[in-house]
């Protein structure tokens, strides 16, 4: 697809898939807002392709807010929204904001940036799309809406990163349904097992992702890219609305929280509460 004349807002831009992703869509001709949480490296990617840096702290829900006043003053339209910023943390952290940081940095802050984005997404000139980086782990996430920190479990960093993904995964689906109405479509996928900084927080693992036998192993950046680019240019974005893909194949999730409609709605509700958002009036 010729991008040229619409703008890509790619979230965790700073480095592995979504530097990969925002090199992808600058080749196509999109203007691209490089975001990340790194000055620095933000900074290198933008430059590389010509756009400009915004760097954001997921931590600080402020932040998000912040970011979402910047992108619209700057950007008149927004076409596709990019939401592959996340990570894992070896030990239980809580946000500026009090909410245990796994789920606040992979479901709280982007449901609350795209929230703040939907009214102009809703209004690109062609059908805007929502592409959520989400994980195989999510298969063995749970949810408990009454527990959504995870206060009244003992904490095990990959528990909490396959619960948080659960969430990027129903979130997709919801998105889709209360969107129905409107030219916007989204959809969420699994980049494979990519050698990237989602391991920030853990030195050890942060070694072991760096070495040439880790990287033998697994995919590129760019590979894990390719599902991203595709659900964000694919032609007929009507057939992957909603879905939840395995790389570049439509993947049946068999965690059954994923197909409890309910659930998904009292989700929603539940997130908007935690960021301090009101309905968004078209949804």
């Amino acid at each position: 697809m010729d991008l040229r004349g619409r703008t890509v807002v790619v979230t965790g831009a700073s480095s592995g898939i979504g530097a990969a992703a925002a090199r992808r869509f600058a080749a196509l001709g999109a203007r691209v807002a490089v975001v990340g949480r790194s000055l620095e490296k933000t900074t290198s990617v933008a430059r590389g392709i010509g756009a400009m840096a915004h760097v954001v702290d997921y931590g600080d829900l402020d932040d998000v807010r912040r970011l979402a006043r910047e992108l619209l003053e700057i950007y008149p339209r927004i076409d596709v929204l990019a939401n592959n910023a996340g990570g894992w943390y070896t030990s239980r952290n809580e946000s500026r904001d009090g909410h245990e940081l796994t789920f606040q940095v992979n479901h709280l802050a982007p449901f609350l940036l795209t929230n703040l984005l939907l009214n102009r997404l809703a209004q690109a000139p062609q059908s805007a799309r929502v592409v959520n980086t989400a994980s195989m782990d999510h298969l063995k996430g749970r949810l408990d809406l009454d527990d959504l920190d995870g206060t009244r479990r003992r904490y095990h960093w990959r528990s909490a990163y396959a619960t948080a993904k659960l969430a990027t995964v129903i979130f997709t689906r919801e998105l889709a349904r209360r969107s129905r109405e409107t030219r916007l479509t989204t959809s969420a996928f699994h980049p494979g097992v990519v050698a990237s900084d989602v391991a920030r927080d853990s030195a050890m693992m942060s070694a072991l992702m760096g070495t040439r036998l880790f990287k033998a192993m697994t995919s590129t950046p760019e590979q894990g890219a390719e599902p991203l680019l595709h659900l964000a240019t694919t032609p007929d974005a009507a057939a992957v609305n909603g879905k939840y893909f395995n790389r570049l194949k439509p993947g049946k999730s068999t965690n059954p929280q994923v197909d409890e409609p309910d659930l998904a709605r009292r989700l929603w509700e539940r997130s908007a509460e935690l960021t301090n958002l009101p309905d968004i009036a078209f949804l």
